[in-house]
């Protein structure tokens, strides 16, 4: 996590360099820097500490990163936010503004924050300004309302290495047994408020006398016997809750929720006479619990089997599971590949051999190649002459690998017409072909639908990625009728990506469950750019799970033979 605090901040001076009209060089500096930590895995400090070096990151800015790690705070970066209204720094995170507009509606205008660029909008003033039209307010209106809605939530990605640092700090603490994330990060949400860990331990008041020195704790919110709420460093808020051991099952299912499930199963108990809350499930008049110190024996009680927190969301998983037919969900040791990987072919920053070397270290037999076509200039897409040269080292690279397949493909636009950005005589020679919206988002609903319709009935598309092209907290997805999308799937036999990267998700879980019921085929890809992104893999699965998905349902859980056979029938 220090990485990723170190990075929002050089991204924040970027964008106050910007505002301020400083050199380019210098904001471009910081913006590569902010990235290059972002997609660094090992801890940036720790490095330069041993004296390694990063690629992109210069003596001022090794200095400012080894600052911040000593001190938990960067002098320049403060003395930067009074250099602005604090205000600006919200505005330039509405999608479609940037620090260019930010500071042409502060010149121009005096807008120094968010609430007054609303009102300007509302009252068309902004369109008096060079470059911005009718239509630009109208998006700036819904990129406002779009961070509103995700106002104080962060990705779930963020969100678990919070708790998995914060785990780690707890296994150290005297008295500490064992401890597990709840809440909506358990239940793999794609966004969440904040998160909830719960801990057992014989003396709770002991434990949570320990939690305030946590080194993640910046200031406690709120602290009993039992339970803190703290704020981490980025602000974001965390609930311990301690627990004896003996009641760590019913707490855990009672913390995780939703509110909704816990309900349904307050109400299964009642009907038979029982009490259920997060000391475990009672008889009527009996002080001791018959059950409480297991998830499975909580469900057991109310003879239900235990429900994978993925499905608790009251959306027919108690009826199913009273039905004894919960799905067998997928796992990520179900997944044999990933089907959609950059490389420095495209936008990528390593090589094929890297990115296959890091699957294949994680378990996976194949991977397909999907760097971007023609058209996508600002990611480095491959012109026909490029991918051939590519699909030849994909080839010498299968001779060389033992027991690792690289599948060659190309993430290939499909353009505002429908149509493909590689000739058929390219597309023929592709092993996996997948189609992708990256323009014209804003067209009508019907016309979107019909663009993507007609690639999908393209003879040689075989996977749509990330269908609905939102970006959690900038871009809400497409206007799509997506149940036309599904009956073209299925009528095409094309598979939708559940897209892992954590600022995606997409599909998400709802329209994992409608897919499946539609009987589309799915697939989950990283859309990894450097090897550190192949993680997500698990978000992916997570978002599976969500939509009950099981391993039949999701092709990169066969080898790859029957993958390609599948594909292509």
């Amino acid at each position: 996590m220090v990485n990723k605090e170190i990075a929002d901040i050089f991204h924040a001076i970027a964008d106050i360099l910007e505002i301020q009209g400083e050199n380019a060089f210098r904001v471009r500096a910081y913006r590569r820097a902010s990235q290059l930590l972002e997609n660094t895995p090992e801890n940036a400090a720790e490095l330069l500490v041993a004296g390694k070096h990063l690629p992109g990151i210069g003596h001022d800015l090794a200095q400012k990163i080894l600052e911040f790690s000593r001190t938990g705070s960067l002098g320049d970066y403060e003395k930067l936010k009074h250099a602005v209204p604090a205000g600006l720094l919200d505005i330039v995170r509405i999608p479609g503004v940037g620090p260019k507009r930010t500071k042409l509606f502060y010149d121009k205008l005096g807008i120094a924050d968010i609430a007054a660029l609303e009102q300007a909008a509302h009252n068309h003033r902004l369109r008096a300004l060079a470059g911005i039209k009718d239509k630009t307010e109208e998006h700036i209106l819904e990129g406002i309302a779009l961070i509103r809605q995700g106002s104080g939530r962060i990705l779930l990605a963020e969100a678990d290495e919070i708790a998995a640092e914060i785990r780690q700090e707890l296994s150290l603490v005297p008295g500490v047994r064992e401890s597990a994330v709840a809440g909506s990060v358990r239940r793999r949400r794609e966004t969440v408020h904040d998160i909830d860990i719960l801990v057992a331990a014989a003396r709770p008041p002991a434990v949570i006398d320990a939690l305030p020195r946590l080194r993640a704790c910046a200031e406690i919110i709120a602290q009993g016997p039992t339970k803190i709420s703290l704020r981490t460093h980025r602000g974001f808020p965390v609930d311990i809750r301690v627990v004896v051991p003996e009641c760590f099952g019913a707490a855990l299912v009672y913390f995780t929720g939703s509110p909704a499930h816990n309900v349904r199963l307050r109400e299964l108990a009642k009907r038979r006479g029982l009490k259920i809350n997060e000391y475990g499930v009672f008889a009527e008049g009996r002080e001791q619990p018959l059950a409480a110190a297991s998830e499975e024996a909580v469900y057991q009680a109310v003879d239900l089997p235990w429900i994978a927190p993925e499905l608790r969301e009251d959306q027919g998983e108690m009826e199913q599971a009273a039905a004894g037919n919960l799905p067998r969900l997928i796992t990520a040791a179900d997944i044999r590949a990933d089907t959609h990987v950059h490389s420095q072919w495209s936008d990528g920053r390593q090589s094929i051999r890297a990115m296959a070397q890091a699957l294949q270290a994680r378990g996976c037999e194949y991977m397909v190649i999907a760097d971007h076509s023609q058209s996508l200039g600002i990611a480095r897409g491959l012109k026909p002459d490029d991918l051939r040269r590519q699909m030849d080292e994909i080839r010498q690279l299968n001779k060389q690998l033992k027991n690792f397949r690289i599948l060659c493909g190309a993430e290939v636009d499909i353009t505002a017409g429908g149509n493909l950005d590689f000739e058929d005589t390219v597309l023929r020679e592709l092993d996996v072909v997948l189609a992708a919206v990256h323009s014209g988002f804003r067209q009508p609903q019907e016309q979107l639908t019909q663009r993507i319709v007609h690639a999908l009935e393209h003879p040689y598309v075989d996977i749509l990625v990330h269908p609905t092209g939102r970006l959690l907290g900038e871009r809400a997805g497409y206007a799509l009728d997506f149940e036309r999308i599904l009956s073209a799937a299925r009528r095409t036999h094309t598979a939708l990506e559940i897209n892992a990267s954590p600022k995606r998700l997409d599909l998400d879980g709802a329209h994992c469950r409608l897919a499946k019921q539609a009987g589309v085929k799915l697939v989950i890809g990283t859309d990894s750019h450097d090897t550190a992104q192949c993680a997500h893999m698990e978000l992916g699965v997570g978002i599976a799970r969500r939509g009950g998905l099981e391993a039949a349902d999701v092709l990169n859980c066969l080898p790859c033979e029957q993958f390609l056979q599948k594909l292509r029938t």
